[in-house]
């Protein structure tokens, strides 16, 4: 069957308000179908062979009255409690043996029928007999009054699960701050000991730097002295000899001639070589040279005097200039 042959069967069962599908050996609610005619709150889907109702079967909340009576309905739709304009619903001789707890929902609900299912016992107290409009009546508001106990202890329930979820989640939140605030420690304890470890290698490499200054600066001194001695040990071997003075060769030369004068005399006075012509005059000489000198002794020793003092002071500055 098509889809315009559906719709145009549907429109055949449209009397008023009010769609009547019932003995239509349906298996399942054509709900799509139905949407499409919001002027019918009335639906009739009595004695057939449905076994559920879908969940977009809860979308068709223009609904106001529903006769699902004398079919194979195990349960009803989790969101039943949606179809907030319901007023009478008819649920006679099917399988069910609870509601769903949005059941309570249905506050515009005034009739109900439950006979023949295999209700629950609290459920099936709350029905009662339902043989009249009075008890029908009189079981919708007993069953919304089950069933909103049901939604108390469920939503209460509800709150102690989310309050335990909660508490648990505060619980998890709570190690797991611990447990990253001794992760944080340990990093920081870690980067406290490797910065420790850094600064005393470095402590030890600026000590070993330090001794490898001061033994260099040692050695350096070491050598330093040991240079100077050297340096004083040199000066003092390759000091200088004083330079010898002209004065100094002349009174050499001097004394050096007067030395062999004095030989000669001895010799032509004291040897043979006297009665030699030649010792004459040697005697002659040394009679005018021994006279010549008696004559200069004055002069001669001042002389003498004034050969000392230049000889100290050329001493004193070849000194003051070694130091």
């Amino acid at each position: 069957m098509s889809k315009s042959s559906k719709v145009l069967n549907l429109k055949d069962k449209l009397s008023g308000n009010e769609m009547d599908l019932s003995l239509c050996n349906l298996t399942e609610v054509p709900v799509r179908e139905l949407a499409a005619f919001p002027k019918a709150t009335v639906l009739d889907l009595s004695c057939n062979n449905i076994s559920s109702l879908p969940p977009e079967f809860c979308n068709l909340t223009h609904l106001v009255k529903v006769d699902l009576s004398k079919n194979q309905l195990a349960g009803l739709p989790d969101d039943l409690g949606n179809l907030v304009y319901l007023q009478h619903l008819d649920l006679y001789n099917n399988k069910l043996s609870v509601l769903p707890v949005s059941f309570s929902h249905l506050r515009s609900l005034k009739w109900l029928d439950l006979k023949d299912n295999p209700l629950e016992p609290s459920l099936a107290k709350a029905a009662g007999d339902c043989l009249d409009e009075k008890q029908c009546k009189q079981c919708a508001s007993k069953v919304l009054q089950h069933m909103r106990a049901i939604q108390e202890d469920v939503d209460h329930a509800k709150e102690k699960r989310l309050l335990r979820e909660k508490e648990l989640e505060k619980k998890k939140e709570a190690k797991q701050r611990e447990r990253e605030a001794r992760e944080k420690d340990a990093r920081k304890r870690e980067k406290a000991e490797e910065k420790e470890k850094r600064r005393k290698e470095y402590n030890a490499q600026m000590a070993a730097v330090a001794a490898q200054e001061q033994q260099k600066k040692k050695k350096e001194e070491k050598k330093k002295r040991n240079g100077q001695a050297a340096d004083k040990k040199v000066a003092v071997n390759t000091a200088p000899k004083p330079r010898r003075s002209i004065i100094g060769l002349m009174l050499k030369l001097l004394l050096l001639l007067l030395l062999g004068l004095a030989g000669a005399a001895a010799a032509c006075r004291f040897t043979d070589l006297q009665k030699e012509a030649v010792c004459g005059t040697v005697n002659v000489v040394m009679d005018d040279g021994l006279s010549w000198a008696r004559e200069q002794e004055g002069a001669m020793i001042q002389l003498v005097q004034n050969l000392s003092s230049m000889a100290k002071e050329l001493l004193e500055s070849t000194q003051a200039s070694k130091n």
